[in-house]
């Protein structure tokens, strides 16, 4: 959003806005300059009482708008567009990777201490801003009796820079997960599992969630353990 107090997206005006990941815009709103999406800079803090925004502050100039950078910020077919390392560069990639993983989301979390960002209670939506959108795009539980309408509430962590997380394979050259072996599964956000596979070593505190000390049983074995 060019202002995030100013007027509320609504549901007819959402065509207006571009839709970009919450951490670019959670970093536009914390200052970061982007030529492609400018956003409204103040000189004096805002003064409100309640939700009534009741002095603007000062406003710099508005910087000129530029292009969109809608291409390079979607992922869709990102394979194609950057060619693998070579097989010896693997395992730094990783580790590489698996740094800039922890220090991104140690990031968002400090940031989200000082800027609001709200989450849907019912889907997966996120708004970077004081208040919510009022787009009516919610088709989760009971969304009729919403009329569309997200249920906004303080988001966390998580909501804004999901881990996603998957099933933990030691083995990947191994034989697939099965159905009746998954409580001896350990999981992991995706980037975390991607990137121990690739030769990166098992950060501390995804240890106990991976349960890299049990040991998988066979599928006959399975049957005699309590």
């Amino acid at each position: 959003m060019f202002d995030p107090f100013g007027r509320r997206i609504k549901h007819e005006t959402r065509f207006n806005y571009d839709r970009i990941p919450a951490v670019v815009e959670l970093c536009i709103q914390a200052g970061v300059e982007l030529q492609e999406y400018p956003s409204r800079r103040r000189t004096e803090p805002i003064r409100m009482i309640g939700r009534k925004v009741v002095e603007m502050g000062g406003i710099v100039e508005e910087p000129p708008l530029c292009g969109s950078l809608g291409a390079e910020l979607d992922t869709h077919s990102a394979s194609g567009r950057f060619p693998p390392p070579p097989k010896e560069e693997v395992p730094a990639v990783a580790r590489e990777t698996l740094f800039a993983y922890e220090r991104v989301k140690w990031g968002v979390r400090k940031l989200m201490r000082k800027y609001t960002v709200k989450a849907c209670g019912y889907c997966s939506e996120v708004h970077v801003g004081p208040w919510g959108h009022n787009a009516k795009l919610c088709g989760e539980f009971k969304h009729q009796w919403r009329d569309g309408k997200h249920g906004w509430q303080d988001a966390t962590v998580d909501e804004v820079f999901p881990p996603n997380y998957v099933w933990h394979v030691e083995d990947p050259t191994g034989p697939a997960l099965t159905s009746g072996l998954k409580r001896f599964y350990g999981k992991a956000p995706a980037v975390v599992e991607v990137c121990v596979q690739a030769g990166a070593s098992v950060p501390e505190k995804y240890k106990p969630m991976m349960r890299l000390d049990i040991v998988v049983p066979e599928d006959e074995e399975a049957r005699l353990i309590a």
